[in-house]
Order: structure tokens, then C-alpha cells, then sequence
């Protein structure tokens, strides 16, 4: 399961809504892929087409959608949203990632 908190699911709706997709059949992927300074890193995207091998999941009314070898990395994963002084933006609580990096947007397992 990938989990979605209150904030991200918020966040996540608005942006959905001022790129007109909300109710167009879209969802959020999430993904990771190689790069960033510890090795992996998490890549969010807006889709509406589903691969036969996705993992799909809703939580807090988000539908999630990821790529199995993705899931691997992600099971137990939430999505939060933070738009305080110390950062702004989407992060992940991941209980899989050994080390993350200073930014928070790359990861190593």
C-alpha cells in the first residue's frame, strides 16, 4: 500500500484541478528511478493510462498508481505535503530507505 496524508491529498487536488484533469480519468503515478545524490529517486507525474503490470491503490480519496518494480521500493510508503520555512513541497516517508540525501529527494535501500 502507498499511503496519501491530508495535506498531499490536498495539494495533489488542487494541482489536479489547475491542469483540468481532475475529472478526466487521471491519477497520480508515482515512480522511482535511478539518480539523485543516494542513488534513487521518487518522479510524480499525472496519467490516465494504466500498464497490465501497475499497482493501484487509493488512499484519502488519491488514486496511486505505480509500476511493480517501483512498488518494490514503495510498499509502506506516504505521500506528505509540507509548505513550511524548511521546505516546500512533496516528500516521502519511506520505511524502506536506508539513507536519504540532505534534500530529501533521493534515497538507497
Amino acid at each position: 500500500m502507498i499511503y496519501v496524508s491530508d495535506k498531499a491529498k490536498e495539494k495533489v487536488k488542487h494541482l489536479m484541478q489547475e491542469a483540468a484533469v481532475e475529472n478526466a480519468g487521471y491519477f497520480l503515478r508515482v515512480s522511482v528511478v535511478g539518480g539523485g545524490c543516494s542513488g534513487l529517486s521518487y518522479k510524480l507525474d499525472f496519467d490516465n493510462e494504466q500498464k497490465p503490470m501497475d499497482q493501484v491503490f487509493e488512499d484519502n480519496g488519491v488514486k496511486v498508481v505505480t509500476d511493480l518494480k517501483s512498488f518494490l521500493y514503495l510498499v509502506n510508503t506516504t505521500l506528505d505535503f509540507s509548505d513550511g520555512l524548511n521546505g516546500k513541497g512533496f516528500y516521502f516517508s519511506n520505511p524502506n530507505a536506508t539513507r536519504t540525501c540532505g534534500c530529501g529527494e533521493s534515497f538507497a535501500v
